[in-house]
């Protein structure tokens, strides 16, 4: 596969604004046919996802957003959003671009409002697949607020390039290559303040479980390697959501980045399971 670059990106994963009710949002497509839309976590970007789209859009129509706050997009009104308030953006985002039904991905932080969505508009989510996905620290206060300051305190205090360059290879496995913490490196460099802060206080004020009563097919992948979101708690989050599991062998959390061909076959099933109504 093709090693992604700023290039590649603008190449194969084109970027366009749409102009919404509060704002704009700024989406990567590729492809044509059944959509599968891609929500990135905290520390990334629509980018983050070129070498699955590009792999998955020889079959696929597939969408990334830049979450409020995030890249071009406009931040949410509220200084403290909780997964709702996404989901919302994300509503206006795929009425807009004309998308009645879709996969629904959400990676880490954006599982939260993946999950959301799909409890709140279940007739448009075929199939919901969650990626290392954040639990969110919501139900248990005391944690979160240590939680909130910390990620705060190092905005402040590092900066949105220092905070790359330090954490990067947190997001990947020992094994990684050079190329892959690069681009971990490169969308993380691309944090815009304002729209980081949000995303804090939704990680922080809200929880995933919030959203787990909904008919709609879930299914969960962790990578064996992942520091951030740990394999044995999304294991468990998966059991308390019904969800089938699946490890990703050799990945840290970034694993869309790390394993692109690996998560582009699991997203190709998922699809193929909502067409056809398939349990995995």
């Amino acid at each position: 596969m093709l090693m992604p670059s700023p290039a590649l990106l603008d190449q194969r994963f084109t970027e366009c604004l749409l102009h919404l009710d509060g704002g704009q949002v700024a989406v990567r497509q590729a492809g044509s046919g059944e959509a599968v839309v891609l929500l990135h976590g905290i520390g990334s970007g629509a980018a983050s996802w070129l070498q699955v789209a590009m792999g998955l859009s020889e079959r696929a129509r597939v969408i990334a957003w830049d979450a409020p706050g995030y890249g071009r997009s406009t931040p949410l009104a509220m200084a403290t959003p909780n997964a709702q308030d996404y989901a919302g953006r994300l509503l206006q985002t795929l009425d807009t671009l004309g998308i009645e039904r879709c996969v629904l991905v959400g990676h880490s932080l954006g599982a939260l409002t993946a999950s959301a969505f799909a409890q709140a508009h279940p007739p448009r989510v075929s199939r919901l697949v969650l990626i290392s996905p954040a639990r969110g620290y919501g139900a248990h206060a005391e944690q979160g607020q240590a939680v909130r300051s910390k990620r705060l305190h190092s905005l402040e205090h590092l900066g949105i390039e220092q905070m790359a360059r330090e954490r990067s290879a947190h997001l990947l496995s020992a094994s990684a290559s050079r190329e892959s913490l690069d681009w971990v490196q490169w969308n993380m460099a691309r944090l815009q303040p304002h729209g980081y802060r949000q995303a804090i206080e939704l990680l922080c004020g809200d929880y995933l479980l919030r959203y787990a009563s909904q008919t709609v097919p879930c299914e969960v992948h962790c990578g064996s390697a992942d520091s951030i979101t740990l394999a044995e708690d999304c294991a468990a989050l998966a059991a308390a959501l019904g969800a089938p599991f699946t490890l990703i062998h050799g990945a840290g959390h970034a694993c869309a980045i790390e394993q692109p061909d690996t998560v582009t076959g699991l997203l190709a099933r998922a699809l193929d399971a909502s067409l056809t109504g398939s349990v995995l």
